[in-house]
C-alpha cells in the first residue's frame, strides 16, 4: 500500500507549516515484513511495544502534526530510488571526514541515552559530499566499535536530493561489515505508523530571522528489555534491538554532539551546521539545546562540564562555541562554518 505525505512538523519553538512540493512517498508494509526481520538475529523476535519511558511521555506536548499515517498492523518505508547502500564511513578516522562537536570523556562512564534540541538548516552541497548534525552514542574498542547516530543530513549520494532529511546510522563492528543508514539493511524496528525516517523536514532555520526551527531525537536504552529506543515528537518510533550489539548492550560509554561532514574528491568540504562561524544570536548560528544524557541509573541530566570536551578539527573552516548551562536553554552550544579546503 503506497501512502503519499505531505508533511506537517512543529517544533519547540515554532509551529511549522509545510511547503509545497515537500512531498515524500511512502509505502505501508505489514509491520513483521520490514527489512528488520530480514537479520538472522531477528528471526523470531516479537516486536517491543511498551517502553519504560511510555510513563513519562507528555501525550498533550506542544508538538501538532497533519499527515497520513499507515493503517494499523503497517509501518512506513521511504520509498527511494537509486539510492546508494555503500556510502560514505562515519568514523572519525575516516580520511575527508570534519568534526565540530562535544563529546563526554571517557572515563568509565556509563550512560543509557541522549538528547538535544537540534537546529534545522538548509545547506548547499555536492553529490559526493554530505553535511551532518546529530548524536552519536557508542561503546567499544576502534575495530569492534558500536555506534548509533541520530539527527538530521544533507546526503546527495544517499537520498539523490540536497533536502534536510531525518536520517540514522548504526554500527556494530567498527563500520566493516555491519550497519547501515535508515533502514537500508535488517536492524532497525519500526513501531510507529507515521512516517519519519528518512523524510525531508518541510522548513528549516533562516538565517537572521526571528524564528528557529528545531527537532528534538531522543535515544534511550530500555530499562525493561535493554533495547536502544528512539524517541520523536513524544513517541517511540523504532528501536535497535540488543541483539544487534555486542558493547552497547552494556551501555554507552562515550556520547557525541555536533556537525559531521565528508568532503569531495577535489578535496572540498561542504558546509556544516548553517554554513557560518558560530555567534552568540542563535538566529545566525546552528546550534544544540538542552543537551542532556541519561547517567547509569536511566536519569536524565544536562550534560556536566567536567565530563565534556570540545572538539574541532579543522579551525579554519568548521568551530564550536561552548555556551554551557543558562535557564532558558539548558546546555548549549552553536557550531558551524562553510567549508572550503579544509585537509583530509
Amino acid at each position: 500500500m503506497a501512502l503519499h505525505l505531505l508533511l506537517v512538523l512543529s517544533s519547540y519553538m515554532l509551529l511549522t507549516q509545510a511547503v509545497e512540493g515537500n512531498i515524500d512517498d511512502f509505502d505501508c508494509v505489514d509491520k513483521y515484513k520490514q527489512p528488520a526481520f530480514q537479520h538472522p538475529l531477528l528471526k523470531h523476535h516479537k516486536i517491543q511495544e511498551i517502553f519504560s519511558l511510555d510513563a513519562n511521555l507528555d501525550r498533550n506536548s506542544e508538538y501538532k502534526t497533519n499527515y497520513q499515517s499507515c493503517p494499523k498492523g503497517t509501518v512506513p518505508i521511504l520509498k527511494q530510488g537509486n539510492e546508494t547502500k555503500s556510502v560514505h564511513l562515519d568514523t572519525v578516522e575516516y580520511p575527508g571526514q570534519h568534526f565540530a562537536t562535544i563529546e563526554t570523556v571517557l572515563d568509565g562512564s556509563i550512560y543509557r541515552g541522549a538528547e538535544a534540541w537540534i537546529s534545522l538548516h538548509s545547506l548547499t552541497v555536492q553529490n559526493n559530499q554530505y553535511s551532518k548534525s546529530q548524536i552519536w552514542l557508542e561503546n567499544g574498542p576502534r575495530n569492534e566499535l558500536n555506534s548509533i547516530q541520530v539527527g538530521w543530513a544533507v546526503h546527495p549520494r544517499l537520498y539523490g536530493d540536497t533536502r534536510t532529511r531525518f536520517t540514522m546510522y548504526w554500527t556494530a563492528d567498527g563500520y566493516k561489515n555491519t550497519g547501515c543508514y535508515n533502514i537500508q539493511c535488517p536492524g532497525f524496528v519500526i513501531v510507529t505508523r507515521i512516517p519519519w525516517i528518512g523524510i525531508a523536514f518541510p522548513r528549516t532555520s533562516i538565517y537572521g530571522s526571528n524564528e528557529s526551527i528545531t527537532f528534538t531525537p531522543q535515544v534511550f536504552q530500555d530499562g525493561l528489555s535493554g533495547n536502544w529506543g528512539l524517541k520523536v515528537v513524544n513517541e517511540v518510533i523504532g528501536y535497535w534491538p540488543k541483539e544487534l550489539f555486542t558493547h552497547l548492550n552494556n551501555g554507552a560509554s562515550l556520547i557525541r554532539f555536533g556537525g559531521n561532514t565528508f568532503m569531495s574528491p577535489d578535496g572540498i568540504s561542504p558546509p556544516m551546521g548553517n554554513g557560518h562561524f558560530p555567534v552568540i544570536d542563535f538566529q545566525k548560528s546552528s546550534f544544540f539545546l538542552h543537551v542532556k544524557v541519561r547517567n547509569s541509573n536511566y536519569q536524565l541530566l544536562d550534560i556536566e562540564d567536567k565530563k565534556t570536551r570540545r572538539y574541532s578539527d579543522s579551525y579554519q573552516c568548521y568551530r564550536l562555541s561552548y555556551w554551557g548551562y543558562a535557564s532558558s536553554n539548558g546546555v548549549s552550544f552553536s557550531f558551524g562554518g562553510q567549508g572550503g579546503d579544509c585537509g583530509t
